[in-house]
């Protein structure tokens, strides 16, 4: 596991079950392939996180979580392929900071990702949607607003429980 720094996505490592491990080029690359294999078809890109807490015994302590970010390139009518990277354990104290350093994850790795997704498609890139791990069932419903505006401020689109699988399925299943 590392922690993603940003300002270098050169050094992140992504697995994929297809590929096994890739580096962000290698990511893009494979990204490039797939939508060259079927240049018409519909593509959606989504990013999205979601986090493990390591059980404590006391609650009142900071806990730690585990934060799995995916990259799904989704073809429409077909399938698709996805990568995810695990950062290192971090201390939280409260969900709604759980909630917002997902977020967080997501938000800033599309923001460096699609630039360099876009240099190398030519400056095309499919419509990206940033999944979120809230829903209006449980705890999380009284952050909807306040995660999906700091995507939709930032000009992505925001997917919340229970379209927002990339986050609540696919990282989920890494952590």
């Amino acid at each position: 596991m590392q922690i993603i720094d940003f300002n270098d996505l050169s050094n992140l490592v992504f697995y994929s079950k297809t590929y096994g491990k890739t580096n962000v080029q290698q990511m893009v690359n494979i990204i490039k392939e797939f939508i060259d294999e079927s240049p018409s078809s519909n593509y959606k890109l989504v990013i999205g996180t979601d986090s493990h807490e390591k059980k404590c015994i006391d609650r009142k302590e900071a806990r730690e979580i585990s934060l799995v970010t995916a990259v799904v390139l989704h073809r429409k009518g077909f399938g698709g392929k996805y990568f995810w990277i695990k950062q290192k354990p971090k201390k939280i104290n409260s969900l709604r900071e759980k909630i917002k350093d997902e977020t967080n994850a997501s938000l800033l790795f599309a923001l460096s990702f699609l630039p360099h997704l876009e240099k190398t498609l030519n400056g095309q890139s499919p419509k990206l949607e940033i999944h979120l791990d809230v829903g209006n069932n449980g705890e999380t419903r009284d952050m909807i607003g306040e995660v999906v505006g700091m995507i939709t401020g930032n000009g992505f689109e925001a997917k919340t429980k229970p379209d927002s699988y990339a986050a609540s399925k696919v990282a989920d299943k890494h952590t």
